[in-house]
């Protein structure tokens, strides 16, 4: 069995010792530094203080100052940290990991260029590490998983992507369990894009939620048409985005698809969409959500302004993206909900 070493302690990547540790393997934990009171807990308890259940007996635990002992003899490094961590790995992670250590992140997102180019974490790291004369094999891990069911072993599927199809079996042989299930696809900026894609759409269905929530009351029945609707026009809009950038498949899209159905159902973005649809704008949703990070929005951000200059310079329509582009009003302009429902129907005959 080989010796896996997780980089970044949050719940993703924590969650991720799960099915590695049960699998055979040796596991080490290790903390950004901004997770020392994670470590510590782990310490004490065996286990993550936002989990329900211990850690499997015998995963090992280490504070960022010992990251090189913790890579001593790894097989493989699995990057934990959230989006706001991606500077943080590129600089003082990935120079660090020896180059014919493989690495596989949890991280999605996407980073937006002044020309209206969206690039992968996996490509924006590559790009950094050749200015600075370096190379790493760089994976990354998309589906639709949250990490709190992976923990509870909900059967979960998900897709491990990178250049090379023999690292990839390495990388499932290590990870894959009877209730964590492993595909494997070189399109890199299809998967990592159509898992990023789906968090603005996430918010946009949540919006339908808080909506009826205000006309009909807190305690009202869910509604289901108006989620369904706009999950259509996600999947839509979503094919058109993954089509811009070169990687519209079915698969991809139905990795976007699954991503985006279970982002829905749980998590921090569903909470600040609902608060939205309810009336408030987003500085008074994000203060009620106080602590809670919201990497999805700056993803819907950064894909908007990305569609925006591509749609100056002729290279797509703004037209095909109505959803898209309400919730960036919602976002950056504060602008109310107001589902624009006339421009998602369709004349197809």
């Amino acid at each position: 069995m080989a010796v896996i070493t997780i980089i970044g302690a949050g719940m993703m990547g924590s969650a991720l010792a799960f099915p590695a540790r049960e699998n055979g393997n040796t596991v080490r934990l290790v903390g950004t530094p901004l997770d020392r009171e994670i470590i510590d807990t782990c310490r004490k308890t065996n286990r993550h203080p936002k989990f329900t259940r211990d850690f499997p007996a015998g995963v090992e635990y280490y504070q960022i100052e010992d990251v090189k002992t913790a890579l001593d003899g790894a097989a493989f490094v699995i990057g934990g940290v959230s989006s706001f961590g991606v500077d943080w790995f590129s600089e003082e992670i990935l120079p660090i990991i020896p180059e014919d250590m493989p690495i596989i992140t949890v991280t999605k997102g996407l980073y937006d260029t002044e020309d209206g180019t969206l690039l992968c974490y996996p490509q924006l790291w590559a790009e950094r590490l050749a200015a600075r004369g370096m190379k790493r094999n760089l994976n990354a891990i998309g589906g639709p998983c949250t990490s709190y069911e992976l923990v509870a072993h909900d059967q979960t599927e998900v897709t491990f992507c990178g250049s090379d199809p023999d690292t990839l079996r390495m990388l499932r042989d290590a990870m894959k369990t009877d209730y964590y299930h492993i595909s494997l696809s070189t399109d890199v900026v299809g998967i990592e894009s159509a898992v990023a894609l789906k968090n603005g759409y996430a918010l946009g269905i949540a919006l339908t939620i808080g909506l009826n929530q205000r006309a009909f009351g807190l305690d009202s029945e869910l509604h289901f048409n108006s989620q369904a609707a706009i999950f259509g026009q996600s999947v839509r809009e979503m094919a058109g985005l993954l089509a811009m950038r070169g990687a519209g498949t079915l698969d991809n899209l139905c990795v976007g698809a699954g991503d985006l159905y279970v982002t829905v159902y749980g998590g921090r973005t569903r909470l600040v969409g609902i608060l939205l649809g309810r009336g408030l704008n987003i500085d008074e949703a994000k203060a009620e959500l106080q602590g809670v990070t919201l990497e999805s929005l700056v993803v819907a951000e950064r894909v908007a302004r990305a569609v925006k200059k591509k749609a100056e310079r002729g290279e797509i329509s703004i037209g095909d993206y109505p959803l898209l582009m309400h919730i960036d009003d919602i976002l950056t302009k504060k602008a109310p909900v107001e589902i624009p429902w006339e421009k998602f129907t369709k004349e197809t005959f």
